[in-house]
């Protein structure tokens, strides 16, 4: 079992820049790549950024602007989003999967607003 638990999220002014973290607790050797997914008010939830040991991969409308990384002393995995714009709006989300079973397990959530 995974545990994942997500902060960071606030209020921002377009062009302002947020970092968002997930701290992961219980199987944590058994995991193979962590992510952020995010999910608007009128969309699906979409998929954000990627982190394995060796490789980062983003959706095409964050890259340059979002950087994704981990800092496996603290079992932490960071989202830092800059020039946010108003359609980055969204509650985001932190994942897990794991080897073998490919289990997905999700954090809670939390809310990013972009606002003039």
């Amino acid at each position: 079992q995974v545990q994942l638990v997500e902060s960071g999220g606030g209020l921002v002014q377009p062009g302002g820049s947020l970092r968002l973290s997930c701290v992961a607790s219980g199987s944590i050797s058994s995991i193979y790549a962590m992510g952020w997914y995010r999910q608007s008010p009128g969309q699906e939830r979409e998929l954000v950024a990627t982190i394995t040991t060796s490789t980062t991969n983003y959706v095409d409308s964050v890259k340059g602007r979002f950087t994704i990384s981990r800092d496996n002393a603290k079992n932490t995995v960071y989202l830092q989003m800059n020039s946010l714009k108003l359609e980055d709006t969204a509650v985001y989300y932190c994942n897990a999967v794991v080897r073998t079973t490919r289990q997905n397990y999700w954090g809670q959530g939390t809310q990013v607003t972009v606002s003039s």
